[in-house]
């Protein structure tokens, strides 16, 4: 395990780990959801010690909303800039994903698999629904974010004041409250997350705009724990949902994982296993083809 940082097309700097194991071909490259880093969500050194002992390497990549706020020095510009899921412009998670990829093609990986846990799932949409990219081999889904579950709980008044902040030129200052009840951030960022649809790409509802999804010339794989609880109860259900949308619904793998919630607490092997299973059967359907 060793450190690793890419930077973005407009120089800002993002933090991952990568798990290597020896000549391999094929790497997992695992995008975070908000706030999701090692410290908050240790099934990370579970699955990069899996797959990289079976001869798969794996990077955790951060994109710019891992932490609250985190200090980096721009690539180009060489100056100081704060970024984190305080002031993240949610647009900008084509440009964190793609950086990751750019990584994995210029390291000559033949089979890049792009996976994504609760919003980075979301990321990994949006990037592949913009990108039919030939250099992503597939795609595996971890707990993807209802984000209108989240945002359910922010009162009529919290939105009055998030107008108003940016009506009156304050976009970029942080909200006197916790956005969804734990995110301080700035107004800008609360309006993406509530009326922009950048992110809100996946629903419980089966008529929701799942115009993302239905874009997506890649399969892959979609995984939840059957007690995620941001599913209104139903995670099964909303997982069959999403993969209804898709192009090509019988290409991909849907995966419960029993008794454990969204970050898969005791269950952080049989997830891991999951995905070795899954990344070791593409690879070799990928030398079968040559």
């Amino acid at each position: 395990m060793k450190p690793l940082n890419v930077a973005t097309k407009s120089g800002t700097v993002l933090n991952g780990v990568i798990f290597p194991a020896p000549d391999s071909d094929t790497v997992v490259i695992a995008f975070t959801g908000v706030h999701g880093n090692f410290y908050s969500n240790p099934f990370y050194y579970t699955l990069g010690d899996t797959l990289s002992t079976a001869g798969i390497d794996f990077i955790y990549a951060q994109t710019r909303d891992a932490f609250g706020q985190m200090e980096i020095v721009n690539a180009k510009t060489g100056k100081t800039e704060v970024i984190g899921s305080w002031n993240e412009d949610l647009t900008k998670s084509d440009d964190d994903v793609g950086a990751w990829i750019d990584y994995a093609a210029q390291a000559g990986y033949k089979n890049i698999i792009l996976a994504g846990h609760s919003l980075g799932a979301n990321k990994v949409i949006y990037y592949l629904s913009k990108h039919a990219d030939p250099r992503v081999s597939k795609f595996i889904l971890l707990s993807p974010a209802n984000i209108r579950h989240l945002t359910s709980q922010v009162s009529e008044k919290e939105k009055s004041l998030i107008a108003e902040f940016r009506e009156s030129g304050r976009g970029q200052t942080l909200l006197p409250f916790d956005f969804i009840g734990w995110l301080p951030c700035v107004a800008d960022t609360a309006w993406q997350w509530l009326y922009t649809d950048t992110l809100n790409n996946v629903h419980v509802e089966a008529n929701g705009d799942f115009s993302q999804v239905e874009k997506i010339r890649h399969s892959g794989a979609l995984i939840i724990g059957t007690y995620d609880r941001f599913t209104y109860g139903n995670p099964c259900g909303f997982l069959c949902n999403i993969n209804d949308h898709f192009p090509t619904p019988a290409d991909n793998a849907l995966i419960f994982i029993d008794r454990t919630g969204h970050t898969y607490q005791q269950k952080e092997k049989e997830l891991a296993e999951a995905m070795l299973k899954l990344a070791s059967g593409w690879r070799t359907e990928s030398t079968v083809r040559g």
